[in-house]
């Protein structure tokens, strides 16, 4: 009987098997190729751009299905497949989701938010967002919103790490007084008083709304609604902060040294804990400049100054990027990255556990041969135009 049972459920799977195949052969390859076509036009980085989308055929139809946050890259799909005469019955949903009901806009609440690469506690870290980092919400599941943060990262966070708004709440938000948290690591205090319940940690960058002032300390408002105190001496008024930044060489040294020893992290971007990218987006960012999340992405942004080895052409602030060199049998990999300091020498955060500085002269104590060997080019970001460095002292993020 069970030899029986496994020779039908074996037929059954097979005839299931032919079926499946049959029916995905009927789906013609030119809807497959226009699909790709259009996604390596307008989503080629998936990182940043989502565009899942897929083709069945179910009867006489082609059913397009899935989903995708680029709105235009939709309609193009879709025109050309009118302009080619191919019927379809359109199913893609456009995030954000309507399930949101308007409450397209985020802001972080804690002090440091975890964004994961799949909604689960579990999955990979691929990125982290500060305090008040303003967000695009796409849509949700169960307890995780899939996010965009302000360097254009798509990942999943979980809902209580940020308060969901529309956009006239994130507009109201934005046209608020703001304070920036300018320390490594502190807190805020439930009384205008350090010995007063701590309310909240902060790092580096943290936004707070600013209600006013009191002695030694501001009064802050967070994102969820919770009051506190701030001590004024490890903050500043946002709108003065950015009235003095300068954006300068010396500025991105002195901050990436103010993070000196920070333990490595992987998807870390903050205070807390930085991998190589996170590291250097940080130094950029609170120097007022929002870069690309990861290395892979960070090489292809700003002018290129070397590639062979000569460090010097190289000026402080300066981005060098490591890993596989390129070969008949291999593509390139940018698989590591960090910043010039000058002598000499460059800052990263090591896969050796730690924010460190090591030195491209072979003589010297702390000489990084391992590195050195990887070496691929030099990009300087600094006051270069790209679409991909985002100026916050002109765009609106926080104002």
């Amino acid at each position: 009987m069970k030899i029986h049972s496994f020779l039908k459920l074996s037929v059954a799977f097979g005839v299931l098997f032919l079926s499946c195949k049959k029916e995905i052969k009927e789906v013609p390859s030119h809807l497959i190729d226009e699909i790709a076509e259009v996604k390596s036009i307008f989503a080629p980085d998936k990182r940043v751009a989502l565009f899942s989308i897929d083709v069945e055929k179910k009867g006489d139809n082609y059913i397009l299905k899935g989903e995708s946050n680029l709105p235009n890259a939709v309609v193009e799909l879709k025109k050309n497949l009118q302009n080619k005469k191919v019927a379809f019955i359109d199913s893609i949903v456009v995030l954000p989701t309507e399930e949101l009901k308007g409450k397209t806009k985020g802001l972080v609440t804690i002090s440091v938010a975890n964004i994961r690469s799949n909604p689960k506690h579990s999955a990979e870290l691929a990125t982290q967002a500060t305090l008040g980092s303003p967000i695009n919400v796409l849509k949700k599941q169960g307890d995780w919103i899939l996010i965009q943060t302000p360097d254009k990262y798509i990942s999943w966070v979980d809902y209580g790490a940020i308060k969901m708004l529309t956009k006239t709440e994130f507009e109201k938000w934005k046209s608020s007084p703001k304070l920036i948290y300018t320390q490594t690591v502190g807190n805020a205090y439930l009384r205008a008083t350090t010995d007063a319940q701590v309310v909240s940690d902060l790092v580096a960058g943290s936004i707070l709304e600013l209600l006013k002032e009191e002695k030694d300390f501001y009064r802050v408002r967070f994102p969820d609604g919770r009051e506190a105190f701030v001590l004024k001496s490890e903050a500043e008024e946002y709108k003065n902060w950015l009235s003095k930044l300068n954006s300068e060489k010396d500025d991105l040294v002195a901050v990436s040294k103010k993070l000196m020893g920070l333990p490595y992290l992987w998807g870390g971007t903050s205070s807390k804990g930085v991998d190589c990218s996170g590291f250097t987006k940080t130094i950029y960012f609170l120097n007022g400049i929002v870069i690309p999340r990861d290395a892979s992405q960070q090489v292809h942004t700003g002018k290129l100054i070397d590639e062979v080895g000569n460090f010097e052409k190289l000026q402080e602030g300066d981005l060098l990027f490591f890993g596989r060199k390129l070969s008949e049998t291999n593509k390139e990999k940018v698989v590591h990255v960090g910043m010039w300091i000058g002598d000499n020498e460059f800052i990263h955060s090591s896969g050796a556990g730690r924010v460190q500085i090591n030195s491209t002269d072979s003589t010297a104590t702390n000489y990084d041969a391992f590195n050195l060997g990887r070496y691929l080019r030099t990009k300087r970001l600094l006051n270069q135009q790209d679409d991909n460095l985002v100026d916050i002292r002109k765009e609106s993020f926080f104002k």
